[in-house]
């Protein structure tokens, strides 16, 4: 089991030679720090300067990251994914806006998203953000428990039933929804909406999903809480675990704000956090469906063994794993190959509205210890195999 991650024939099979180049060269950019804190300050001043500059983002960056512009854009990537066994999630990766028109366009997005994928065995899931559907500043107005005008009632009326538009809508189409996770000083008023539209529409199947980032040292209890509120409430709860996207943004809020911060201690601390919750949920699999979203071998490996240990089918419908589509393509194509379920987040968007996605990839790539430098060697043992 240990050496299914090592084969980069399987791995980079969708590639050609120029695309592997491409994500050769990509990384070793991407691995330098200080180059990608200067491009990321010149694309975002090009960008707001409208410099002609989205041709030279899309044949690159946004190409390795990114299925394309719209969903039909997308669907050549879909179907060579597809053809290699690997699911697609379609992400519409812009970013959310503060005035109710995007907010009711982001709605709109997902309802039309729903119908798409339902035509489409290559993709199983939908998604939304919870800031596409609501102000930021009301989510967490919520989260701190106070109290609300009767503009801002009225406001989150809007926003709950967009919420439940959308997840009444997956029910109905038989589709399953995934909801993403943001800030932790947002997170509960997000929460508790995700909470009540599994109890409204998780009774049969699993329709929502709700996400969990373990980087957070409080996720494990909260977890261990919706398993009992759903098993004591007749529902079943889907839910995504990943490590999580904001450390830097939440460390630095609670040493400013003076709070103890959300975050766990380590690094080893989150892996540990990360495990423990798939465990948790194959403990209850007669209840719980798991999405675990991981780019970390040996989180995947954790849940290979797991599976087999439990003797479950690699392909129980109630498992998957999954990946950002430009990375982990060693762990995706593998699993899959392998006859595990596997999907890959596919974010597609107008180039300029689809960059603060690509920034944060990239400072991510940058941030997180060794996975830019494990890219890279695979791309060399891939180019090498080839001989390019």
């Amino acid at each position: 089991m240990m050496e299914i991650f090592e084969n980069t024939e399987t791995a980079f099979a969708l590639k050609s030679d120029a695309e592997l180049e491409r994500a050769y060269y990509l990384f070793r950019m991407i691995s330098v720090e200080p180059l990608v804190k200067i491009g990321t300050s010149l694309t975002n001043f090009a960008i707001k300067a409208n410099l002609p500059v989205e041709g030279l983002i899309r044949t690159t960056v946004f190409d390795h990251f990114c299925g394309g512009v719209s969903e039909e854009d997308c669907m050549p990537v879909v179907e060579k994914m597809w053809d290699k066994g690997v699911c697609t999630v379609l992400d519409y990766s812009v970013e959310g806006k503060d005035t109710e028109d995007p907010l009711d366009d982001a709605l709109a997005k997902t309802l039309e998203m729903l119908d798409f994928v339902k035509q489409k065995d290559a993709i199983p899931f939908a998604v939304f953000k919870p800031t596409g559907y609501g102000r930021f500043e009301l989510y967490k107005k919520i989260s701190a428990g106070q109290q609300l005008t009767a503009s801002e009632s009225s406001e989150w009326d809007r926003v709950v039933r967009r919420f439940d538009q959308s997840c009444k809508k997956a029910y109905d189409l038989g589709v399953s929804l995934l909801i993403d996770a943001e800030e932790s000083w947002m997170q509960p008023a997000a929460d508790q909406l995700v909470e009540e539209m599994m109890r409204a529409y998780n009774k049969k199947d699993f329709i929502v999903f709700n996400t969990l980032q373990m980087y957070r040292w409080d996720r494990a209890d909260f977890f261990r809480d919706q398993i009992e509120k759903a098993r004591s409430g007749g529902y079943k709860v889907g839910v995504k675990v990943v490590r999580g996207a904001y450390l830097e943004k939440e460390n630095d809020r609670a040493e400013r704000k003076g709070y103890p911060t959300p975050i766990c201690a380590s690094k080893l601390e989150t892996d540990q956090n990360f495990d423990n919750a798939i465990t948790m949920a194959l403990d209850h699999l007669d209840n719980v469906a798991l999405f675990a979203g991981t780019h970390n071998e040996m989180s995947s490996y954790k849940l290979m063994s797991e599976i087999e240990s439990r003797n479950l089918k690699k392909n129980d419908p109630r498992i998957w794993f999954g990946q950002l589509y430009g990375m982990s393509d060693h762990i995706s194509f593998n699993l899959a190959n392998a006859g595990y379920n596997v999907a890959k987040y596919l974010p597609f968007g107008p180039v300029k509205d689809v960059m603060p996605y690509l920034i944060r990839r990239a400072e991510e790539n940058t941030s997180v210890a060794g996975q830019t430098n494990r890219e890279l060697e695979l791309l060399k043992k891939e180019r090498k195999r080839r001989s390019i």
